[in-house]
């Protein structure tokens, strides 16, 4: 942990004077990590303590109807993320392959990457939104589904997003994002079915497999993170240490989620 903090430390100024972009500060919520942290946690104080101290005495609300417009909402969000990396031109995103430096006075793509950053502000904010599943949760009582694994996914993606939009070059975060913004149009999308009511459970017998889906996707992205550190590309060493920390936690997290859902009810 020691030489980590060292690494960070050793790599910030660095990342700030290479990568900083000062366009990106102007944006809602990027200026500092305040604004990030604050909703974070405003949310892991109402999901933890507030929220079911607040309805421990309440029935739980009825909210089948936003339910279906927010899950609505969030499959067509997605389709619309993954839509912003087909601007990208593949030959130009796998020749870089995420090495190239975003704000580089000599870059000739200055259009493109920030484009890029546009639709990594955008991924961002779907972070944030998403923090409303777990309150939804809460305002229905079911406390059973508000696992470790569901808040510290939550909200460690919304810092994650926050860090790489603020301080990482290049196209790396793409392929994440369209392989995240991809398994979300499939969760969803299940998610609105189930809300629809129990006449339409019937179509949702592909539960389990959306778990293996993730697992999928998070072994892209580890896949991914190390070859950015194998083709030593001119990221945040630090940085790319820390989500490809984290993300191979979710790996074991899901896993363990998996076995303890499913593998248990076999045996």
């Amino acid at each position: 942990m020691t030489n980590f903090i060292k690494l960070v430390l050793n790599n910030y100024n660095e990342v700030l004077k290479n990568v900083k972009d000062p366009m990106v500060d102007t944006w809602p919520l990027m200026e500092s990590p305040g604004p990030m942290l604050c909703i974070v946690g405003a949310y892991l104080l109402f999901v933890l303590k507030v929220g079911p101290k607040m309805m421990e005495k309440r029935p739980p609300f009825e909210l089948n109807t936003v339910m279906i417009g927010y899950n609505a909402f969030q499959v067509l969000f997605s389709i619309w993320l993954t839509t912003l990396t087909l601007d990208v031109d593949i030959k130009y995103l796998f020749s870089a392959h995420g090495c190239d430096n975003r704000f580089s006075p000599h870059s000739q793509n200055t259009n493109v990457q920030m484009n890029i950053s546009r639709g990594a502000w955008w991924y961002f904010f779907a972070k944030v939104i998403e923090l409303l599943d777990t309150v939804f949760f809460v305002l229905r009582k079911k406390q059973n589904q508000i696992t470790f694994l569901h808040v510290f996914h939550h909200s460690t993606t919304a810092v994650f997003s926050w860090c790489y939009l603020k301080f990482l070059p290049g196209e790396q975060g793409i392929i994440i994002g369209f392989l995240n913004s991809t398994v979300h149009i499939i969760m969803y999308s299940y998610y609105l079915i189930a809300a629809l009511g129990p006449k339409y459970r019937k179509y949702i017998w592909w539960k389990k497999y959306m778990t293996w889906i993730q697992l999928v996707q998070f072994g892209l992205m580890l896949i991914y993170l190390i070859l950015t550190l194998i083709m030593d590309c001119r990221t945040s060493k630090a940085l790319t240490y820390f989500f490809t920390t984290i993300v191979t936690i979710f790996i074991y997290l899901f896993s363990d989620f998996y076995r303890q859902a499913y593998k248990k009810k076999v045996t």
